[in-house]
């Protein structure tokens, strides 16, 4: 039999490390390198995973150094021996770190990525008409949660919502927003925004973070956090349905903070002339790369230190049911008490309007329900939004 040889041999090293540069799928640079011996030092010696990695996020570039966590804590880097075993290495641990963060970053399962809400750039009537009402699960939403801005005379003034990430490193691919239709207002208006945008980012400091979670509204948000990407922007229609806008490519959000400008207000009140926006429902699609991975030490600059936790076992299979029950964090657990606690106080605002004027309640009634039937057969409503719906009737009962 005629002796093999590796093909790399025929191509010169530029050569060769642009033809693999031209890899874009992690799963096929890590066949590569799996050929022979001579391909996958090749691999290591020119950090083409970390080029992988840099070309699909390039917030990446702002990686201080990579760590390796293991059962004893850090695998700090071995400081005996000659200059080029200790380069080695290094080289070797960026492939080990970065070929891991480019399979999970693309083949995690997509969940909610929210943890909690921070603050909103101005609230109509708090607590009432909370920021928090917007992460109410789509399944449970009270015709009354909702946020609401405060009214404004010029309709060109933006709105915020600012939350906080279930992790400070995650991959978001897309958000989806529900703006809110009052069917108690005559005509039913709909308080949509013109147009929306994203930011992610991190705290400025982490200490600030802390003081203002569950707050009304910061002193200014470009005060306190630093974006590190911002969206182009994206019409929004004024329709009562859940509307997704997917990013034009996953963004790594390293910090944890994500952002929605809500661009232009198209809808006044009738009672008072002025411009309002109202959301019902926030939902930010994406990966949560934690605690497979962690950032720390994140600089005004945005610099960071990358640590793989060594002792994290890879499963890139969807979830169960059964293994989801079983991974609920405390974080979540006071996620879920928020809500229940912002559902049954928005009930409770229903029934003090009732008593103090039934009569006026019993036509916001009819009128919700002679417009359900409209809303139910929108071709674009959410598969979610029209399960609510088709259960009010026996929620209400």
């Amino acid at each position: 039999m005629e002796a093999c040889m590796d093909f790399m041999n025929w191509l010169d090293l530029d050569m060769s490390v642009k033809l693999l540069m031209h890899l874009k799928d992690p799963s096929d640079l890590a066949r590569v390198s799996s050929v022979s011996r001579s391909l996958q030092d090749f691999v290591i010696a020119n950090g083409l995973f970390k080029q992988l990695c840099l070309r699909m996020f390039p917030q990446l570039s702002k990686v201080a150094h990579v760590m390796e966590l293991n059962n004893c804590g850090v695998k700090e880097p071995v400081e005996v021996g000659s200059s080029h075993s200790m380069e080695w290495e290094s080289s070797a641990r960026d492939h080990r770190v970065y070929a891991t963060l480019a399979r999970v970053c693309t083949s995690f399962p997509l969940r909610d990525c929210i943890s909690e809400a921070i603050s909103a750039s101005s609230t109509d009537n708090y607590p009432a008409e909370t920021i928090d009402n917007t992460l109410l699960p789509a399944g449970i939403v009270s015709r009354r949660a909702y946020w609401s801005s405060k009214g404004k005379s010029n309709p060109a003034v933006p709105e915020t919502l600012t939350y906080k990430l279930v992790s400070e490193f995650c991959v978001i691919t897309e958000i989806h927003i529900r703006p809110f239709k009052a069917y108690f207002q005559r005509g039913s208006p709909i308080y949509s925004a013109k147009s929306v945008r994203f930011r992610m980012g991190h705290p400025k400091s982490p200490n600030d973070l802390g003081s203002h979670l569950l707050c009304d509204s910061l002193p200014s948000a470009d005060d306190t956090f630093t974006w590190t990407y911002t969206s182009p922007e994206f019409p929004m229609a004024q329709e009562s349905c859940l509307q997704k806008f997917r990013l034009p490519e996953p963004v790594l959000c390293i910090g944890g903070i994500l952002q929605i400008e809500l661009l232009g207000r198209v809808q006044t009140q009738e009672m008072d002339g002025l411009f309002y926006i109202c959301i019902s429902h926030v939902h930010v699609e994406g990966r949560c790369l934690s605690p497979a991975f962690v950032v720390e030490n994140i600089q005004p600059s945005g610099t960071f230190v990358l640590k793989k936790d060594m002792r994290y076992k890879f499963h890139t299979q969807q979830s169960s049911p059964d293994n989801e029950a079983q991974e609920i964090s405390d974080d979540q657990l006071q996620r879920r008490f928020r809500y229940l606690r912002n559902y049954l106080r928005n009930l409770n605002v229903i029934e003090i309007e009732e008593y103090e004027g039934e009569e006026e309640d019993v036509v916001e009634i009819e009128e919700y329900e002679s417009g359900e039937e409209e809303y139910e057969s929108g071709e674009e409503e959410d598969v979610e939004i029209e399960e609510y719906e088709s259960g009010e009737e026996e929620d209400e009962a």
